[in-house]
């Protein structure tokens, strides 16, 4: 399931990375890796290593461009605080699944928006940021439907659980 991970995560990568549309929009999708991440990491956290979200998160801070290591750290501490929750409450609902990974992904974005303010680096449009951040929220079940019908992650059931979930 780690390669699965990986191989979805490369996958994504290359379409966002194909020349679909050369001309400039005001409407951008989904920030499908980011929302790859939390979904994986919410719903089986020994399937997301740290060190595979960090791999995959630094190569996509390269290919797009954006400040090396920025997003990516950002991203990491975010998806480790999702780790923690997940491990902590495993039956959670998926209503507050959903609205945690919302609340996980606004803070990523609204700290990549600081932190490039802080230390001065081009930043996109406020709007298209909020656009595609409102895009991934939106796009974070059928993600999560796509994840569970394709490749069958699904939660751990609790008669599953015998403490490895403990140990990642």
């Amino acid at each position: 399931m780690r390669s699965a991970f990986v191989a979805i995560a490369l996958l994504s990568i290359y379409w966002q990375l194909l020349p679909l549309n050369t001309v400039p929009t005001t409407f951008t999708g989904p920030d499908l890796l980011l929302v790859l991440c939390t979904a994986w990491v919410l719903r089986r956290p020994e399937y997301a290593p740290i060190y595979l979200i960090a791999a995959v998160m630094q190569l996509a801070d390269f290919l797009f461009l954006r400040p090396p290591g920025l997003f990516a750290a950002i991203t990491v501490f975010a998806c480790e605080n999702l780790r923690r929750r997940a491990l902590t409450n495993p039956d959670m609902h998926f209503t507050v699944e959903w609205l945690t990974a919302a609340g996980a992904m606004t803070a990523i974005v609204l700290a990549n928006r600081v932190f490039s303010a802080m230390f001065v680096i081009d930043q996109t449009s406020l709007g298209l940021t909020l656009i595609q951040l409102i895009m991934s929220i939106i796009a974070y079940p059928l993600v999560v439907g796509f994840c569970a019908l394709f490749l069958g992650l699904r939660k751990v059931a609790p008669h599953q659980r015998d403490g490895q979930m403990g140990r990642i």
